[in-house]
């Protein structure tokens, strides 16, 4: 009887109210939401993932291609910037780059409403923001408002690494003549003012570039051209190293640099597949994409080094896959594997080109590639997003309409000028506030090393240690 009842009564709104019944009957086919364990744990081991990357992977990768007389400076840099970034992310960096401001500053940088997390609880569900979610029961404008399936805190977690692995790349650029003070505040003030407005504009919901539709899965703009373009400028502002001769300084520590690039394809895995926040199809499609482009790009580079260098080395190899899983970062979680590869094999043949000849001809001492990698790999894998991105892939994001789904060769021409337009406004914000910032530690404390620091080695001259003892 209660069902015959309520039946009707269905029947009677259906009929008067289209439109709310077709959102209550969507409400109806949604779960309430609740905790996904599965999604949870996904995520929590994929941040465990990225804090591996930075460290030990990128400080034993930096730190074996620079000089003996500089690799604990390296490794200091990796792990004060993950103390001091973590702090700033709780502090205001989370606020800044996924609150909601007011009026017209929405679209460009967030709020300071969850500056120390206030007003998150540890029971509450992470707010929508890629490809999960599930409906709370409330309509907004027709339809049903949405949420995560992991903890907040968790989600703030997931990207405080993609906050601290950034400046951390960028380290690279600049090893073995900056100022250990002035990096130290450089480097908090440009998460401030330079990291937090773009990962704002690309993933947060007012963000200017996430409205228009930029797709970028994993960071192509936030963290890779945005560390890449910072590299270039504090390279050119810095000025070479005092002994650097046009070419590249041979590496300490081969070995280690095999280790922390093995350590980041590995930690890439979470870098990438875990940007989805949940264990589904697209997790899976990620780990597939990002694993197949690294593999191409690092065969094509050591057959590159083959053939322009008579050899295949192990350093090559290494800075191949780099250049790989950096390309494929936008990308993993819009196209699929036939895409992948091809952007691992476009990429890598311009990012060696720029490292093999251009950075030569032009003669700027980027230390380890940093631009000639991160930014040109940023750029190439941002822009073949917007080439190759397929509804093979995009049809598995939970809602409808929350990304164009497909690229150019799919008949959408204008999500590749959307990705053009996020290339350009991250480069440019990006060169003008590392400008602005570098100028301004430069004029008050300063930032070059002295000749004196450089010639001895920064490990002794900061640190007062050296990283091998000659003697027991």
């Amino acid at each position: 009887m209660k069902k015959s009842i309520l039946i009707a009564v269905g029947l009677l709104i259906a009929c008067t109210f289209p439109a709310l019944a077709q959102a209550t009957a969507a409400v109806a086919n949604v779960p309430a939401p609740k905790v996904d364990t599965g999604d949870t744990a996904w995520v929590i081991m994929s941040a465990a993932l990225i804090l591996l990357m930075t460290i030990p992977g990128l400080a034993l990768f930096y730190g074996g291609l620079v000089r003996r007389k500089n690799i604990l400076n390296v490794m200091m840099q990796c792990f004060i910037i993950t103390a001091i970034v973590s702090i700033e992310w709780i502090v205001c960096g989370y606020s800044l780059s996924f609150s909601s401001s007011k009026g017209a500053l929405a679209p460009f940088i967030g709020g300071l409403d969850w500056s120390f997390l206030n007003g998150i609880g540890i029971g509450d569900l992470s707010p929508y923001f890629i490809s999960h979610a599930q409906a709370t029961g409330k309509i907004v404008n027709g339809v049903p408002e949405m949420t995560g399936t992991i903890p907040h805190i968790v989600y703030i977690m997931y990207q405080c690494m993609f906050a601290v692995i950034t400046p951390a790349v960028v380290i690279g650029a600049f090893a073995e003549r900056i100022n250990f003070k002035g990096f130290l505040v450089f480097t908090l003030l440009w998460s401030i003012f330079v990291y937090n407005p773009i990962a704002h504009w690309a993933w947060s919901a007012d963000g200017w570039l996430a409205k228009l539709g930029l797709m970028d899965f994993s960071g192509g703009t936030v963290v890779e051209i945005n560390s890449g373009i910072t590299a270039i400028v504090t390279v050119l502002l810095l000025g070479r190293r005092r002994d650097y001769q046009g070419h590249a300084i041979p590496p300490h520590n081969i070995p280690f640099v095999a280790i922390g690039a093995a350590l980041l394809w590995f930690g890439w895995i979470g870098f990438n597949a875990g940007s989805g926040l949940s264990a589904d199809f697209l997790a899976g499609n990620a780990f597939l994409t990002t694993h197949m482009a690294t593999a191409v790009a690092a065969f094509v580079w050591a057959i590159l080094d083959w053939i322009v260098g008579k050899k295949p080395t192990v350093v090559g190899i290494c800075t191949g896959a780099v250049a790989g899983l950096v390309a494929i970062t936008p990308a993993n979680g819009f196209v699929d594997v036939k895409g992948a590869m091809i952007i691992g094999l476009v990429a890598t043949v311009i990012c060696f080109m720029m490292v093999a000849f251009v950075k030569v001809k032009l003669g700027y001492d980027d230390s380890l590639d940093v631009f000639g990698i991160h930014g040109i790999a940023g750029i190439v894998g941002t822009l073949c997003t917007g080439l190759f991105a397929t509804p093979a892939v995009t049809k598995y994001f939970a809602t409808a309409g929350s990304h164009p789904g497909a690229g150019l060769f799919y008949d959408n021409a204008h999500q590749f000028l959307v990705q053009l337009m996020g290339v350009g406004a991250t480069i440019a914000f990006s060169a003008a506030g590392t400008f602005i910032l570098f100028k301004l530690v430069q004029l008050t404390i300063g930032i070059r090393a002295t000749d004196k620091e450089e010639a001895l080695g920064l490990d002794e001259s900061y640190h007062a240690e050296t990283g091998y003892t000659y003697f027991d």
